[in-house]
């Protein structure tokens, strides 16, 4: 179906939870986050009858964010009984990997098709500032672990802060030797008005993904590599979404950015989001949601199907340049 606006929906994120084994600086205060209570969190049983409606109005792919969505029990069977429904094309997941090696392999055999990790640096040290845990040894090796199960395609996600000087060019060149998809997305201020901006970043800290490229080809000369050449969008990875990518020349994967900042995509999304306390939400960027879990306990599926095509009905032309919800990134899902 089409929302108000003409634009194909047909992604839907799911939050399975608002937990999380990091303390991401841009994303949940270091004490935590007033967690969501059980009764409140949408059950899986409840999630796969939500996803069985969602494909009524031609949802057609799904990822499992978080929070981070590996801790969350019954994982695997939500993902088999997902892949199971004849409409669903695929159902990926974005996790920060710390948790892949124990679980990619169950993970893939349940029927994952492809993963995005979040790594926002390859500093050891800087990865325990913004993390606030000393864990990227672990994020590493769920990279590997990921690739060794077969998922494809293996994309990595940073945010890029300007205050943090992150090294973007190391994190490129992983792009040459494995298949690894590296995404730099522009930092988002979602969450800033409930004091989830971490270290006070703000619009100063936005880096334009052009400035970026421009940057990452500057280094590369320097480095004796030829810069990165633009690719069109069927030369990308499969989940070709808002991304635009680049290649090294004879690179085994891709470099890509995402910029909802300065460079809108709000014309061409194609996603509804579900946060794991079961309310829909038509745009990132608003606060406006709708009570699935809800319609789901005292109406059935009949009722989700009316929140589903009202939320349809209610999704914004573009996000007209708002920062900062009422919910942070991880009680919304990304």
């Amino acid at each position: 179906m089409k929302d108000g606006h003409g634009r194909t929906i047909d992604y839907l994120r799911i939050s399975l939870t608002d937990r999380c084994n990091l303390r991401c600086i841009y994303c949940m205060p270091e004490e935590g986050i007033d967690l969501i209570e059980h009764e409140d969190i949408l059950r899986i049983e409840e999630i796969q009858r939500i996803v069985r409606v969602a494909t009524r109005i031609g949802i057609k792919s799904v990822r499992l964010t978080g929070g981070e969505p590996t801790v969350r029990r019954g994982i695997e069977d939500l993902i088999g009984d997902i892949v199971s429904l004849p409409e669903i094309r695929n159902v990926s997941l974005t996790t920060n990997g710390i948790l892949l090696p124990k679980m990619a392999r169950r993970l893939r055999e349940a029927g994952l098709s492809r993963v995005n990790i979040s790594l926002d640096t390859l500093d050891r040290r800087q990865y325990a500032q913004i993390t606030r845990r000393d864990r990227l040894p672990e994020a590493l090796a769920g990279i590997d672990a990921a690739l060794e199960a077969g998922l494809d395609p293996v994309k990595i996600n940073a945010v890029t802060v300007r205050s943090l000087n992150q090294d973007y060019f190391d994190f490129a060149k992983m792009s040459i030797e494995r298949p690894l998809h590296v995404r730099f997305i522009e930092y988002m201020p979602v969450g800033e008005s409930a004091g989830f901006d971490g270290l006070g970043w703000g619009e100063r800290d936005v880096y334009p993904s052009e400035q970026l490229v421009a940057d990452i080809n500057a280094r590369a000369v320097e480095r004796g590599f030829l810069p990165l050449e633009a690719l069109d969008g069927a030369s990308g990875p499969i989940g070709w979404g808002p991304a635009r990518y680049f290649s090294f020349s004879g690179a085994k994967g891709t470099v890509g950015v995402i910029s909802p900042r300065s460079r809108h995509f709000c014309g061409d999304c194609n996603r509804l989001r579900l946060t794991a306390d079961g309310k829909l939400r038509p745009c990132l960027f608003s606060d406006r949601e709708f009570d699935v879990r809800a319609a789901l306990r005292t109406g059935g599926e009949e009722a989700v199907y009316a929140v589903f095509l009202e939320a349809l009905g209610e999704k914004p032309d573009d996000h007209h340049d708002r920062v900062g919800t009422e919910r942070g990134m991880s009680q919304i899902g990304g």
